[in-house]
């Protein structure tokens, strides 16, 4: 058990907290569940950069890690399509392609082959990050900020979604579907 373990770990802990504080009603609610969002993020980006820096990359932590991010935004989005912030198709299409990239890199993955983030799919989770924290902080704190985060946001995620699953499908899908057919 090392640091970047034990952040995603932390991040993993965090998601069922924030999803019973997005579900609450309670004054102050948006904050707190903001916050939470935030923290998550940022065990996010210091397992990262610590497994990295320090050489402490693991089989478990190169699972577990990309799996708590992908949890994460599902459960704020789904919390967000409960509260009536953000359409259900919407959600579906992007929990949508992180199961379907996800259930193709695990193919590669299986024949040798890895398929590392791409520029664009690293680029739609910052997009996508920093809408949902918007979304969840709520009108009352961000006011034309959340306008935008929950009109152009949502649909630059949308677009990144399904841009970014193309782009891995295609680049990588002959590859990936030849060694399996073989």
């Amino acid at each position: 058990m090392n640091i970047p373990m034990i952040l995603t770990i932390t991040r993993m802990i965090a998601i069922p907290v924030l999803v019973v504080v997005m579900l609450s009603h309670f004054p102050g609610q948006e904050i707190v569940a903001f916050a939470i969002f935030i923290f998550a993020c940022l065990t996010d980006m210091l397992d990262g950069f610590w497994a990295r820096r320090k050489k402490m990359t693991t089989v478990l932590g190169s699972l577990l890690d990309p799996l708590a991010d992908k949890l994460l935004i599902a459960s704020a989005l789904i919390c967000l399509v409960e509260s009536h912030v953000v359409a259900s198709w919407m959600a579906i299409i992007i929990i949508g392609r992180e199961i379907a990239v996800t259930g193709f890199r695990a193919i590669a993955s299986s024949r040798g082959y890895n398929i590392p983030a791409s520029g664009w799919g690293k680029l739609k989770m910052i997009i996508e990050t920093v809408t949902v924290a918007i979304l969840i902080l709520g009108p009352n704190y961000l006011g034309i900020l959340y306008r935008l985060a929950h009109t152009v946001g949502l649909w630059l995620i949308v677009f990144m979604a399904l841009f970014s699953a193309a782009e891995y499908f295609i680049r990588f899908g002959p590859k990936v579907l030849s060694e399996t057919s073989s």
